[in-house]
């Protein structure tokens, strides 16, 4: 099964690097809030990703093609919490920061875990992807230390990835950068975030 989990791992990998939702928060929670909440949402988000391959290893994405409609309905809803965040940044963009408050972490641990479970959900893609690379290479008759060691994978892909990211945007060089630039960094971050929302709901 060595080479199942070297796939599994491989794919994945690309997919937890790649920009969306996840990453954009990361970055963003990071520069505000500094490396400790950080690293929290990381796990955060990387527990979300387990739930969704968890739900994908149960056959969920056979449900979703089977009813379509649930998966457009928990797209509407995932779009509209995203859009909702990205309301949020753009809201506060204008907000001030002194020094002292942005060194100082303003959310406890579990709710950056809260936070990141949560934005990880608000997007089922995920279960889409996890299906059909399973289906591709993971054999039906796979045994349950394999299953658990596949969620090990994922999980360790989007905390380790999550991680570096919160690390490089919550270097003090970086972080001042924010400060000077907060209001168009703000809005374009929640730019984003909303597009990705959009495109959710779209796609």
């Amino acid at each position: 099964m060595l080479s199942v989990l070297l796939s599994v791992f491989a794919v994945h990998l690309v997919a937890a690097m790649s920009p969306g939702p996840a990453v954009l928060m990361t970055a963003r929670v990071a520069m505000l809030r500094g490396m400790a909440s950080a690293v929290a949402l990381s796990i955060g988000i990387a527990l979300g990703a387990c739930v969704w391959a968890a739900a994908a290893l149960l056959g969920l994405a056979t449900l979703f093609e089977i009813a379509p409609k649930l998966l457009i309905a928990l797209k509407v809803i995932g779009a509209t919490y995203l859009i909702w965040c990205a309301y949020k940044m753009w809201r506060g963009a204008r907000e001030p920061l002194d020094v002292g408050t942005v060194k100082a972490p303003k959310i406890s641990p579990l709710r950056a875990v809260i936070l990141g479970v949560t934005t990880q959900l608000a997007n089922p893609k995920p279960a889409v992807f996890f299906g059909a690379v399973f289906v591709s290479v993971v054999p039906h008759d796979v045994d349950v230390t394999t299953l658990l060691a596949i969620l090990l994978i994922v999980f360790c892909n989007e905390a380790i990835w999550n991680i570096f990211v919160a690390r490089l945007f919550s270097l003090e060089r970086t972080r001042a950068g924010y400060m000077r630039l907060k209001t168009p960094v703000d809005r374009v971050l929640g730019g984003l975030l909303a597009a990705l929302g959009l495109k959710i709901a779209t796609t």
